[in-house]
């Protein structure tokens, strides 16, 4: 299917996948740096780390958290967890398991 698109329409789509990529990475960034700063300021505000065992330190993680994975799969798709490679490792497993006649 793809062989009936044009050199330019495979550029702009390959172009479109690592804008979305670059974005997801953004993104990440972004979280990882906004939530380690609300952390120490939050332990440093409190007077120490106890602050590690209040839950509501971590909502903003969570939730945020939430939406960083809904993005990651909007990008990467469910080959971000269970993708084509991991099937074919899978497929070959359990065929090399039937020769051994150890069906489980």
């Amino acid at each position: 299917m793809e062989s009936n698109f044009t050199e330019e329409q495979k550029y702009i789509r390959a172009k479109k996948k690592v804008k979305s990529i670059k974005g997801f990475y953004v993104h990440l960034t972004v979280y990882l740096l906004v939530n380690g700063f609300l952390l120490v300021s939050q332990a440093l505000s409190h007077g120490g780390w106890k602050i590690f065992w209040e839950w509501q330190s971590y909502s903003t993680m969570i939730f945020w958290g939430i939406g960083i994975a809904f993005h990651a799969f909007s990008v990467f798709g469910m080959d971000f967890i269970l993708g084509k490679k991991w099937e074919e490792r899978k497929i070959n497993e359990i065929m090399n398991r039937g020769k051994n006649n150890t069906w489980e």
